[in-house]
């Protein structure tokens, strides 16, 4: 593994943002503003995911292939009770970079089981530093009100303190799809949802060493969902997800070299560290290495 950059001796430090946001459809993204993502896509790509043929189209399968490198069949999450899992043994990329390479390591969210020992959780077992909000009632308003509390944490740290790689989940997009549909209030979400990551973005860039700081961010969707709302099936509207990536070695106006998986999220926050993912941990996806976009076909890709 690479040794920590020294901010003391002029060396640029390396950082990685995760943005998680439940059930996004990618076609219903595609139609709408969306402004803030679209600055990452603009500087870097975003890409289809299609969700493994044995992974169920679930939000606790999905996310735990996102966080650990590994798929279904070895992190053992199969719903979104995480009962029965192999999380010891594939563990989170922030309990990873924690425990093993002391690194600064910050989660939020408001979803249990990604970090709390209920439902047979949690997904993300040992960050350095760790946000939950409890959501006040099953209703779109409240996870609308937890994820802002979750941002309005999450700016507070990532505009000052020291953290080296963070994940950030945001659920309101996903249930309030299944408490009213894929209609205009889903809309509406996703357009919450894109505002509360450009506050993201924007807390990085007013970092006070920002200027000595190299960020890349990641912004992944879990499944998405059919026209009236839930997911779990096989459709091409549950198993399509997406990701869109900048940063250095992801340069404005490239391509994923090769079809983006969720299993590549891990390995791509590794890579974006300057660490090499150590071989025994069996990751099973890639970095997300890149291709120039030729210029005709450019605003097409993007």
């Amino acid at each position: 593994m690479d040794e920590r950059p020294d901010p003391a001796a002029g060396t640029r430090t390396r950082h990685v943002l995760v943005a998680g946001i439940d059930g996004v459809r990618l076609d219903v993204l595609e139609r709408l503003p969306a402004r803030r993502l679209a600055e990452v896509r603009a500087a870097g790509f975003l890409a289809p995911i299609l969700v493994d043929e044995d992974t169920p189209t679930m939000s606790g399968p999905c996310w735990a292939t996102i966080a650990t490198g590994v798929r279904v069949g070895k992190h053992g999450v199969w719903a979104n009770d995480f009962s029965g899992n192999r999380l010891g043994q594939f563990p989170d990329f922030a309990t990873r970079l924690t425990r093993g390479l002391g690194r600064r390591t910050y989660v939020a969210a408001a979803w249990d089981p990604l970090v709390l020992a209920r439902d047979g959780g949690p997904l993300f077992a040992a960050p350095s530093r760790l946000l939950y909000v409890a959501t006040e009632a099953h209703t779109a308003e409240a996870w609308e009100a937890a994820d802002e509390a979750v941002t309005a944490d999450a700016e507070t740290v990532l505009r000052r303190d020291p953290v080296d790689a963070a994940f950030v989940y945001l659920g309101a997009v996903d249930e309030t799809a299944h408490l009213h549909g894929c209609g205009p209030r889903y809309e509406a979400a996703i357009a919450n949802a894109d505002a509360r990551l450009g506050r993201l973005l924007d807390a990085v860039r007013s970092r006070p060493g920002f200027g000595h700081e190299d960020w890349t961010f990641l912004v992944v969707t879990d499944h998405g969902h059919v026209d009236e709302g839930g997911h779990g099936g096989r459709s091409d509207l549950e198993r399509t997800a997406w990701i869109a990536c900048c940063g250095p070695g992801v340069p404005a106006g490239s391509a994923p070299r090769h079809a983006v998986r969720h299993v590549d999220v891990a390995p791509h926050v590794f890579h974006a560290l300057g660490l090499e993912p150590d071989r025994h941990w069996t990751f099973e996806g890639t970095h997300l290495a890149t291709v120039a976009v030729p210029a005709q076909f450019a605003h097409a890709a993007g």
